[in-house]
């Protein structure tokens, strides 16, 4: 019994992993770099009826689409410096999101974001006098 379980979650996870294409994980990869702050992008608000740019955000910036009438932008500045941009969205103002820097991602890379901050907590320590 034990083994037939096996034998179909072996075929589950050869399924799913073979889903996946090498595109998909670049994809990933880049997404995760550009969250991480470590990609160039362009973010370039337009108005779409008359053509003309109507904001430009550069830098290393990580997008998040909070809803269909608005976006943030959130782009680092400086050693643990940030600048965050919440952006409307209309029927006629749209964007679009350039990497502005070409990449390596490796397909077969392997990578853990750890952020220490949020798993231990700040303690601030008092000296007795």
């Amino acid at each position: 019994m034990k083994k037939g379980y096996l034998f179909i979650i072996l075929i589950i996870m050869v399924t799913v992993l073979s889903a996946c294409t090498e595109a998909d994980t670049v994809s990933h990869n880049l997404s995760k770099s550009a969250d991480s702050f470590d990609v160039q992008r362009r973010v370039v608000f337009f108005n779409g009826i008359t053509d003309k740019y109507l904001l430009t955000v550069e830098g290393l910036c990580s997008i998040n689409i909070d809803s269909k009438e608005e976006i943030s932008v959130t782009c680092k500045t400086g050693d643990e410096k940030y600048k965050k941009h919440y952006l409307g969205l209309s029927d006629n103002v749209s964007y679009f999101v350039e990497q502005t820097d070409a990449k390596y991602e490796d397909p077969f890379h392997y990578k853990v974001l750890f952020r220490p901050e949020s798993i231990i907590p700040d303690v601030e320590l008092q000296t007795s006098k």
